[in-house]
């Protein structure tokens, strides 16, 4: 990478103020941003020098590397860190906090989510594993407050019709079909911001009338909660919050209460697994609250099974089960007709059964799990591939807590088997839980064998 470039003589006051409040040391700070950029495909060695350049001199470094500054930055202070904020916009470096303002004028929300995915795919612009809980902060509030607005029409480009919206949802049908089979990594499934970018993007500023805006509005921020979900399948978690975030400000602006929920859902999720499970706690339980009345029985039953999720991680056992029941009476409600959403078709008893499994795992209650593994309906690994392989290893994983060591071993083989054609760092995350259980049992050579396996197999599927 080329050197820095010598903006100034100056000290660049407002890097030195933002350094200072992060607490972070110049040499940390430089490990960070060298970490950030192997992930971003380049390769910088900076030191504690380099820093106290950047803040002493007023030295810039070349791109991405503001961009990757100021997401070290961020990530100390927790909340977003423009480029411009730490001294060194130069007007044509994408704004770091693009994509994570929930507009609340509908019109300023397409030009939000239009910036970010016309910028998301550019090198410079760095979004990469990082993950703060507050950036789901403000547009969670916005959402409680109003998850619906009252118009959607517009007029301007092109007359959308019936046959544009009905292009988007054969583009949004088949991403979740092959993400489902080959994971987030999967060219189908990177290629849905493309969609955004190129099909539903010049849509968004046509002509419409109020019923075709609101099925737009949908059927976009389906496509954005499935951009978010892909890029959270494979390790890309500050991408995701941002996909996430357009998603559930464009369900606002369709009037679609219940994908608000769904989306809302899906980032408490996400929120879940990168460890603040009392954030999950509350955002599934404000989206229930807000679409318990207007979403279908089965959009609802989701939802309560990842609160029950959330409690499980936060060691909550009733809390879980409270969480677990209502999901299952929900559940039994579902007609399973026309009227229900196509992007919720794929939650059913089997699907219940087996995160029941998860759940119970998660208490370190490996006999409920086994239990509740029972009742589900084996998937066809062609058809649901991450699924299995996941489950596999949840099962292994209750096995091994149930003292099992060969029922256990044999479950986390074949979740390998699966999982090494699958492009998915969730599902690695799996067999990572499976083979920590398997600490007690280190000296044998069995198990080594199995670790090394992981390690070899796995890395080669990411």
């Amino acid at each position: 990478m080329a050197a820095d470039q010598p903006r100034t003589r100056k000290q660049n006051a407002d890097l030195a103020r933002l350094v200072e409040l992060s607490g972070a040391s110049h040499k940390a700070l430089a490990h960070r941003v060298n970490q950030l950029a192997r992930q971003a495909g380049a390769e910088t060695d900076y030191t504690h020098t380099s820093v106290a350049n950047w803040v002493r001199r007023g030295m810039t470094p070349r791109q991405p590397v503001p961009g990757l500054l100021a997401a070290a930055l961020a990530e100390r202070l927790g909340r977003p860190v423009t480029v411009a904020e730490i001294g060194m916009g130069d007007g044509q470096t994408p704004d770091a906090s693009m994509g994570l303002d929930f507009a609340r004028d509908p019109a300023d929300a397409v030009r939000v989510a239009s910036a970010f995915w016309r910028n998301v795919d550019r090198r410079d612009f760095v979004t990469g594993t990082s993950f703060a809980i507050s950036a789901f902060t403000t547009p969670f509030a916005r959402w409680l407050i109003n998850p619906a607005d009252s118009e959607a029409s517009h007029r301007g480009g092109r007359q959308v019709g019936r046959g544009d919206l009905d292009e988007l949802r054969e583009a949004a049908d088949e991403a979740r079909r092959w993400d489902s089979k080959y994971g987030g990594g999967n060219w189908r499934a990177n290629a849905v911001t493309d969609c955004l970018k190129h099909r539903a993007d010049p849509l968004l500023t046509g002509t419409y009338t109020d019923a075709v805006g609101a099925e737009l509005f949908s059927v976009t921020a389906e496509l954005s909660r499935l951009a978010g979900w892909t890029a959270f399948d494979v390790g890309q978690h500050d991408a995701a919050q941002r996909h996430f975030i357009q998603a559930l400000r464009l369900a606002r602006a369709g009037g679609d209460v219940q994908l608000g929920c769904y989306v809302l859902t899906t980032m408490a999720m996400q929120s879940l697994m990168r460890g603040f499970a009392g954030e999950a706690i509350d955002m599934a339980q404000g989206a229930y609250e807000r679409a318990k009345d207007t979403a279908a029985p089965r959009v609802l039953a989701f939802n309560k099974l990842i609160e029950a999720r959330a409690h499980a991680r936060d060691g909550d056992s009733k809390a879980a089960s409270r969480a677990l029941a209502a999901s299952e009476a929900l559940l039994g409600q579902a007609r399973g007709d026309g009227d229900e959403p196509a992007w919720i078709d794929f939650y059913n008893h089997a699907r219940l059964s087996a995160d029941a499994a998860e759940i119970h795992r998660d208490l370190k209650n490996p006999k409920a799990a086994l239990a509740w593994n029972q009742q589900a309906t084996a998937m066809a690994p062609g058809v649901f591939t991450r699924s299995v392989g996941m489950r596999l290893a949840i099962v292994g994983t209750a096995h091994l807590q149930d003292r099992d060591l060969d029922q256990g071993l044999a479950l986390g083989n074949q979740a390998i088997d699966i999982l090494a054609r699958v492009q998915s760092t969730r599902a690695l995350d799996y067999v990572r839980e499976f083979t920590t259980a398997l600490d007690p049992w280190r000296r044998e050579a069995r198990v080594a064998d199995f670790v090394q396996r992981a390690r070899t197999e796995l890395a080669m599927a990411v």
